[in-house]
């Protein structure tokens, strides 16, 4: 983030965008879409609006704007894996995604139109298999190419 470090404006102009109601309202419409389970705090995705109506989320809003918010650690759990194995995750709370999606929605747009193609990870409308599939399909023509030079 050189960019924001060095233009201050830029990057509080940003971080308005990112705390404005109608891209909270809209991450807060995804987060509960993809449900998931509670983080550390043990809040429910069906918990979270009472919450932030109490006054939970303008305090919340505050420590963004000042620096003083800290996310909370990750809940870890593991999960089988089909191979038998284990895969660990970690679960943050409901507010932190909610916080983490408004972020993403604001920097989405600005950043990943300079993304390599060839990236798939954690990138909008890509995802795994597709990489997957690119790589089969240059793994198959590199002998072509060799052959044919």
């Amino acid at each position: 983030m050189q960019r924001a470090n060095s233009q201050p404006a830029f990057s509080q102009d940003l971080f308005e965008q990112v705390l404005q109601r109608d891209n909270i309202l809209a991450a807060w419409h995804r987060v509960r879409a993809n449900k998931g389970a509670p983080g550390v705090d043990g809040m429910t995705i069906e918990a979270f609006p009472a919450w932030a109506r109490s006054g939970h989320w303008k305090r919340t809003a505050t420590e963004l704007r000042v620096g003083q918010y800290h996310p909370a650690p990750v809940r870890r759990v593991e999960i089988d894996k089909p191979d038998g194995g284990k895969r660990q995750l970690g679960i943050p709370t409901v507010t932190d995604r909610v916080i983490q999606q408004a972020i993403a929605q604001v920097l989405t747009p600005i950043f990943d139109p300079g993304f390599s193609d060839n990236s798939f990870g954690f990138r909008p409308h890509r995802n795994g298999q597709q990489g997957g599939r690119l790589r089969k399909r240059n793994l198959w023509s590199l002998p072509f190419l060799q052959h044919r030079f």
